[in-house]
């Protein structure tokens, strides 16, 4: 199997109460870029894929401002650590762990993540 035709078959899925959760189709993520996730809960979550194809998935509410705003952050990296800025007032979120890099008494949760081929369901 050719990597674009892996892409075109993945999902990301997120492990809830409830076991793994199909969320997105791996070909929307981007590098850089997040996208937002309404789970069966109500809250959100943000997903990213860094360039080396690890996928990641936080909290989508900003605790500083309330705001579903995270999906739309900056992403970056800090001492070998991937992380997303908020586009509000800019702290900084660890993507693998949910800690926040700017103030270690927040934190937004962290979602254990996998990227499943659509065939092996």
């Amino acid at each position: 199997m050719t990597t674009a035709t892996a892409t075109a078959t993945a999902t990301v899925e997120i492990l809830g109460s409830d076991g793994w959760l199909a969320v997105c189709p791996l070909d929307r993520l981007t590098p850089g870029r997040g996208v937002a996730a309404l789970l069966p809960d109500g809250t959100q979550a943000a997903l990213f894929i860094d360039r080396a194809g690890r996928t990641y998935a936080i909290g989508n509410r900003d605790p500083f401002t309330g705001a579903q705003v995270l999906s739309r952050g900056l992403t970056g990296t800090s001492a070998d650590r991937p992380f997303v800025a908020s586009p509000l007032l800019k702290q900084r979120f660890d993507l693998a762990t949910g800690a926040c890099l700017d103030d270690p008494s927040v934190s937004v949760p962290a979602y254990r993540v996998r990227t499943r081929d659509a065939r092996d369901a």
